[in-house]
């Protein structure tokens, strides 16, 4: 996080040193070291091509039921089918459950796979890895997160960060492993933007970017003054090449911290009420709007966690017994807030002429047991589950895959995490070959040899 009012504790014939002044305000607040900068450049991690298209990933956390949302088995006996009845979409025959009206009217817009799997442990942790970065975190190596790998390759657009996670990264949801929302081994550098706000409160702030009430442009002022003294003292490591990387991911992080751009981009209150409105007024339905806001501004990538914790809230984790809710719980306290805010960003998204150009992607980390448990809820069940894409270059109002007839394995084109996390990529205009430096410099692939997007999308 930025943070411009940190202090120092040594000191110099001037009274600061360059370390310090990071420490207080720029880069190492973030958690950027020279190592990791000289690592980036010296691979070419500032490589562009003319492609501007952009993505937003939900992270569905906690994990729907496939059963009850976008691969309904009606005719299976009671106790596989759940409670919900499916209805029609926009879509011919495509059908989805009666809890996602909105999303219903817009199925021509997205299409379903229906035959997600992976073999790695049923926990939260191992499936958030997978899917937002196409591999399991083995051997001590973390991947990247898409959006990371995405900033890495491009690099920002504009003084808004490449990438940015809203409301705040993932929290603890029982595996005590990462989950695959930074940067890995591409080191600190290019961990994305996180918000640590939720938009949906009043009066509404970034904490992280616009400098505190306390800090004056007075003191701003003093600051950029006192860089310059300290850059005088200094000047003989100026001439090298970490100096050069560090000065310019500080002027990067200090552009955020004073940029009218970022701050606009950032603001809500911008947005007439009845729009604010049409998201919802939840932490989600916010997340959403805001999400559409960045990526009209220039920012490349944006990550929306549906929910935070599978521990301190009411999620798509649907165990049944307390502290989780149960199939009828999801109904009534997760659905109406996912189906409103997904509905309204892919109408503004398309009113805005904006979906052709902008992915818009619902993953999640596994799908839920066929069969009801008699709290009345599902388990974890990494076996088979639905993801779903829209813009971006996709065709919408189709089905990829399909899974038996109890939802339990899919039962036609089976499809890993990396083949999802590889449409991202492909979605983006990036070249699935290209190869990012991994721990000891060594050529780490963008996914794995063999690992292509999902076609039948394009």
């Amino acid at each position: 996080m930025l943070d411009l009012v940190g202090k120092g504790s040594a000191h110099t014939c001037d009274g600061t040193t360059r370390r310090e002044f990071l420490q207080a305000g720029t880069l190492a607040a973030i958690g950027l070291s020279l190592p990791d900068l000289l690592a980036a450049k010296a691979a070419g991690s500032v490589a562009r091509d003319h492609d501007e298209r952009a993505a937003i990933m939900i992270f569905n956390l906690g994990a729907p039921s496939q059963l009850d949302c976008w691969d309904m088995k009606p005719d299976a006996p009671a106790e596989i089918r759940g409670p919900f009845k499916p209805i029609k979409t926009s879509a011919a025959g495509i059908e989805i459950s009666e809890i996602f009206p909105r999303m219903a009217r817009h199925a021509d817009k997205f299409s379903l796979v229906r035959s997600c799997y992976h073999t790695a442990a049923a926990v939260h942790d191992t499936g958030h890895q997978m899917l937002q970065t196409g591999r399991l975190f083995t051997g001590g190596i973390n991947s990247p997160h898409a959006g990371c790998a995405l900033a890495y390759l491009r690099g920002r657009k504009t003084d808004l960060p490449p990438h940015v996670v809203l409301p705040e990264p993932m929290g603890r949801t029982g595996g005590n492993l990462p989950h695959g929302q930074d940067a890995g081994f591409l080191g600190k550098a290019y961990d994305p933007f996180a918000l640590m706000a939720d938009p949906s409160k009043p009066n509404f702030q970034v904490p992280d970017l616009l400098p505190p009430a306390q800090i004056g442009q007075a003191r701003l002022e003093r600051r950029r003054r006192l860089r310059d003294v300290v850059d005088e003292t200094v000047a003989k490591f100026e001439t090298s090449a970490g100096e050069k990387s560090l000065d310019s991911n500080f002027e990067a992080a200090f552009r955020l911290m004073t940029s009218a751009q970022a701050r606009a981009a950032f603001d809500l209150s911008q947005e007439p009420q009845p729009m604010r409105e049409r998201y919802g007024m939840t932490r989600f339905g916010q997340s959403c709007l805001l999400a559409r806001r960045l990526i009209e501004a220039g920012v490349r990538f944006v990550t929306v966690n549906t929910f935070l914790t599978v521990f301190d809230e009411i999620t798509w984790d649907i165990h049944g017994s307390k502290p989780f809710t149960s199939i009828e719980g999801m109904k009534d306290i997760v659905a109406p807030l996912y189906d409103q805010g997904y509905s309204a960003l892919l109408e503004d998204l398309t009113e805005r002429g904006m979906l052709d150009n902008t992915l818009v992607c619902n993953l999640q980390e596994f799908g839920r047991t066929p069969r009801v448990n008699p709290a009345g809820g599902r388990d974890h069940w990494p076996q088979c589950w639905t993801v779903h894409f829209a813009g971006g270059g996709v065709k919408g109002g189709r089905v990829v895959g399909r899974s038996d007839a109890i939802g339990g394995v899919p039962a036609e084109r089976p499809i890993e995490p990396a083949e999802v996390v590889a449409t991202v990529y492909k979605s983006l205009g990036l070249d699935l070959e290209t190869k990012l430096p991994g721990p000891q410099g060594r050529p780490f692939p963008l996914v794995d040899f063999g690992k292509h997007e999902i076609k039948e999308l394009f």
